[in-house]
């Protein structure tokens, strides 16, 4: 059994490193592990792109959620990149994982902590197994050198939520970790208006895929306008990039149906001055209601991702994600002969 001045030591070393860039002394001293694909990609240059575990672990049942990793991880290969999906696995950091340690995270399920920022000391220096949520895959993404990372879709602020405050870490997160994060925006049952605002305020750049227009995660349009700035890395900010990708149109149609249950819950509840802690049970029963359970509304509390719809956005996602990642490297190589010259 681990001492507890080793667990503090292990602990001491890996927060240090939470906020400074890159560094390749990080991998040395075994705060993280590579899987030795994803380390052989970073060491040439190949482009790479970080998934997060929460889907795996918290998002659909064994075996579809392996499936779906399987699937999204082939999809990332086909359009040339590698993947690199990130999780806590016996209280290390781990970027890349087999699947050996895909599955065992697969069966794990909920038994593994969802683990965002504020999670990662208590995961590691207690030697658990930890999914990685939003804030966290960015972290140690970025931590090796990946620019590129591709989820489903991300927290914001919460209807209200200039009165209580809750707002997503992702958003924090976004403004203090250099990575482009792909998603398919955020869903409407939270404050997209104010999610943007509070973005800016982060000095997070967010852009649109293909639009100028955010997308609402199930639909295509969410009435809010976006551009796009490429510099961020090259100019050393400091803050990600939001890159949001509409859902596929194949697959609107059935996202425009759960959207219009969400407006119709969203509009009751406020006629009936629902707020707090209780208008998410409420909105969240209604849109069940309204889609006879197929709303997948307790999805948008645990981003469960079991309809067509869901599924689709990530493997879309992870499409786009690993092109992006493609043109970064090959900007990037562009640069570097531009200055040998």
């Amino acid at each position: 059994m681990e001492s507890s001045s080793s667990a503090l030591s292990r602990l001491s070393n890996l927060q240090r490193h939470l906020h400074p860039p890159h560094s390749n002394s990080k991998i040395r001293q075994g705060l993280v592990k590579l899987s030795p694909e994803v380390a052989e990609a970073l060491s040439t240059g190949h482009p790479v792109v970080a998934l997060e575990s929460t889907i795996i672990s918290h998002g659909m049942p064994y075996p579809k959620n392996l499936e779906t990793a399987k699937e999204v991880e082939a999809i990332v290969r086909e359009n040339g990149a590698v993947p690199a999906t990130v999780a806590i696995l016996d209280g290390v950091p781990c970027v890349g994982l087999s699947m050996g340690e895909l599955e065992r995270l697969a069966t794990l399920g909920t038994k593994a902590q969802k683990t965002a920022r504020r999670d990662i000391a208590h995961v590691v220096a207690n030697r658990g197994n930890g999914a990685t949520t939003v804030s966290a895959t960015m972290i140690f993404a970025s931590m090796v050198g990946i620019h590129v990372f591709v989820t489903g879709g991300i927290g914001g602020v919460h209807r209200h939520g200039e009165q209580t405050m809750d707002i997503s870490s992702d958003l924090t997160e976004l403004g203090r970790t250099p990575i482009a994060v792909i998603s398919a925006g955020v869903k409407s049952i939270l404050d997209i208006p104010r999610t943007l605002e509070y973005l800016e305020t982060q000095g997070v750049c967010v852009a649109a895929y293909n639009t100028n227009e955010f997308p609402a995660f199930f639909t295509e349009r969410s009435g809010c306008k976006v551009w796009l700035q490429y510099a961020n890395l090259k100019l050393k900010l400091g803050t990600g990039i939001l890159i949001a990708v509409p859902i596929p149109k194949e697959h609107s149609a059935s996202g425009g149906l759960i959207e219009s249950a969400i407006q119709i819950a969203l509009r009751e509840a406020r006629d009936k001055n629902i707020t707090g802690n209780a208008e998410t049970p409420f909105l969240l029963a209604k849109v069940n209601e309204l889609t006879g359970g197929a709303s997948l509304a307790s999805s948008i509390l645990l981003l469960v991702l079991s309809t067509c719809s869901d599924i689709a956005l990530v493997k879309n996602n992870a499409l786009v994600g690993a092109k992006i990642a493609v043109a970064l490297t090959q900007l990037k190589e562009h640069s570097n002969r531009g200055d040998a010259e």
